[in-house]
């Protein structure tokens, strides 16, 4: 079921944007998503979202409150698509809100940074483009798992990871800081070196600049339970013999991974931070010091 709804506000401000690829500001357009993920960390009962799936949540006065709230900004700070639900679900088809907020962002001149499992992502690329151009685009991939049959069991409606990495050769190509979260990292299931090896080697191939993995998967309530229901009964009996009922369910395989990615990284130059506009700035400003020091 799709509901439009009218929000009272639009941009949620974040303490701490070190944290999270510098975003000073969160918007999210979307509530719910259709992607499927298995483990998507949305359903858990905080969210309030009893049928996350199917139960969607239009904001269609976005554009008019995103006009509104950040004409009142008086710095450039960088906004972030994607906290709980994807910018580029399939609804963007029809509403085209992340495409028409981008414009806004665009004309107020805003740093941003997008998170998505979609190639959709690749229709505002002349959006994305003028605003790199003005200061700072970034746009990041979630990929849990090159492979695609592994892909649709886990990720059943997002499109496929060959699709994501697609999507980056032609963000990476246009000039656009284009990289990968890892997150989450399934025990048992994508916690392998050779997960962890054809990720990271096809992103190196798409022309990814970063890469930012998570070793472990949350797990609550009820998508606890659904995330059980949709493994099957010897991993269920593996998590439950590991994990109990821990929130945080890291990989057994930390330790081996962690250091097989460190050299992987290394080996093809791609960062292991996460990047963002002050990062960017800083350094700008930092070379136009120095040169201005060296003409002394």
């Amino acid at each position: 079921m799709i509901k439009e709804i009218e929000a009272k506000s639009l941009l949620r401000y974040n303490k701490r944007p070190s944290y999270w690829f510098g975003v000073h500001y969160y918007i999210n357009i979307y509530r719910g998503c259709t992607h499927g993920c298995i483990y998507c960390d949305t359903r858990s009962e905080c969210y309030g979202i009893d049928n996350f799936d199917s139960d969607l949540e239009v904001k269609i006065n976005t554009i008019e409150l995103l006009r509104k709230e950040i004409a009142k900004k008086r710095y450039r700070e960088t906004i972030g698509f994607g906290s709980t639900s994807d910018p580029y679900i399939p609804l963007e088809l029809k509403y085209e809100l992340t495409r028409k907020s981008l414009m806004v962002i665009k004309e107020y001149r805003h740093p941003v940074f997008l998170l998505t499992k979609s190639n959709l992502v690749i229709r505002d690329l002349d959006l994305l483009c003028d605003i790199n151009d003005q200061n700072y685009a970034c746009v990041c991939f979630t990929i849990t798992t090159a492979n695609d049959e592994l892909a649709k069991k886990i990720e059943p409606n997002a499109p496929l990871p060959s699709k994501r990495f697609e999507a980056m050769s032609i963000l990476a190509a246009a000039g656009i800081k284009t990289g990968i979260i890892i997150m989450p990292m399934l025990p048992f299931i994508t916690d392998s070196v050779n997960n962890l090896t054809e990720i990271v080697e096809q992103a190196n191939k798409c022309g990814a600049s970063f890469i930012f993995p998570s070793y472990s998967v949350t797990l609550r309530d009820r998508q606890r339970q659904y995330f059980y229901d949709k493994i099957g009964p010897d991993l269920v009996k593996k998590y439950h013999s590991r994990y109990k009922e821990y929130y945080s369910c890291g990989t057994p395989n930390y330790a081996v991974l962690k250091r097989h990615f460190n050299d992987l990284c290394q080996k093809y130059n791609i960062s292991m931070e996460m990047p963002s506009y002050d990062k960017e700035n800083a350094k700008v400003q930092l070379n136009l010091f120095t040169n201005e020091k060296e003409n002394l």
